[in-house]
């Protein structure tokens, strides 16, 4: 029984792995910052678990908005991001070292 568990754990494991349960790291720069709006806009590589394959340029909310005053235009950052109902979203940002 107990080998059971611990297939079945690591089958859960496994699968919330392939799903992007955990975040990941994206690296960008910052386009544009509209603090108005809680958004900002990425020029971004891969966001593989956001389903995003290629780079690209987009538009994200952001959790907090306290984010948008730590960066400016053309800043180098590395990013979190998740999938909200509201849209992306950018969880944790900061500048790229």
């Amino acid at each position: 029984m107990n080998r059971i568990i611990r297939i079945a754990a690591a089958l859960a494991l496994t699968a919330s792995l392939a799903t992007g349960a955990f975040a990941a790291s994206i690296s960008g720069e910052v386009k544009k910052i509209d603090e108005g709006a809680g958004k900002i806009t990425l020029k971004h590589g891969p966001a593989k678990n956001l389903g995003m394959e290629e780079p690209m340029t987009m538009v994200y909310r952001v959790k907090d908005p306290a984010l948008l005053k730590q960066v400016k235009v053309g800043d180098k950052v590395t990013f979190e991001a998740e999938e909200a109902p509201a849209g992306y979203t950018v969880t944790k940002m900061e500048k790229a070292k």
